[in-house]
């Protein structure tokens, strides 16, 4: 029923470099996150669900110097890639609310809509992301 977003989430692999971007580590956390929601979402766990989906909808950006870095390799894809970050604020935040009310489908509408995003975004970023900031070492 679920994507099984823990290993796949993450665009970088295990075999990057000693200073990984940071958005590497966030890019995990996510991913924590979203097998917790997962995990609330089939144990009917609301309160679970909605501390996830808030910690989702709130991730943290990457520090300044890197997301600058991030934007100038992205290029005329920046306005794409920001669009995706908003998607997955709106579904967290939209998930956090559904949890609230207890309502399970809403719930899994919301963690369906930010799936979807994370796919999408990782289908347009992932690759070219490690070959640049990790393969050309």
């Amino acid at each position: 029923m679920f994507l099984a977003p823990a290993r796949s989430a993450t665009w970088a692999n295990n075999t990057v470099e000693a200073n990984p971007l940071a958005l590497h580590k966030i890019m995990q956390d996510l991913a924590v996150d979203m097998q917790a929601v997962a995990d609330g979402i089939s144990r009917e766990d609301w309160p679970l669900v909605a501390k996830n989906g808030l910690r989702i909808a709130g991730h943290p950006q990457p520090p300044l110097a890197e997301k600058m870095r991030i934007l100038n390799f992205i290029g005329s894809d920046a306005g794409k890639f920001k669009g995706y970050d908003e998607k997955i604020h709106q579904a967290g935040q939209e998930m956090k609310r559904a949890a609230a009310r207890q309502d399970g489908t809403a719930a899994i509408l919301a963690f369906a809509t930010l799936q979807n995003s994370c796919l999408a975004c990782h289908k347009s970023f992932r690759k070219s992301f490690q070959e640049h900031f990790y393969e050309q070492r």
